[in-house]
């Protein structure tokens, strides 16, 4: 079972302050291809596992906003750790 729940907004500086959109969505592949349980909400994009796999994500991610040609990147995170077991069906099944 999965132990965390990380929230991440990744915000890449752009050249010539071009639209982030494809970065984002460069992004969002990054977690898609990993395998875990994620859901993606207008401002923010939640994934489900094991904490230090979520953590590698995060740094594939920013990894790979660089690799597009983004000088730096700012990566807002929350994280929700329960070694008993986390999950995003579990936090959120009274709202639907």
């Amino acid at each position: 079972m999965a132990n965390a729940l990380v929230s991440i907004q990744i915000i890449p500086k752009t050249k010539n302050n071009e639209d982030v959109i494809s970065y984002v969505d460069r992004a969002i592949e990054v977690i898609a291809k990993s395998g875990v349980k994620y859901f993606v909400s207008p401002l923010e994009t939640t994934m489900e596992g094991e904490l230090d796999q979520l953590l590698a994500i995060i740094q594939d991610m920013n990894a790979a906003m660089i690799e597009m040609g983004s000088p730096n990147v700012i990566s807002q995170v929350k994280i929700y750790f329960n070694p008993s077991g986390a999950s995003m069906d579990k936090l959120t099944e009274k709202y639907r």
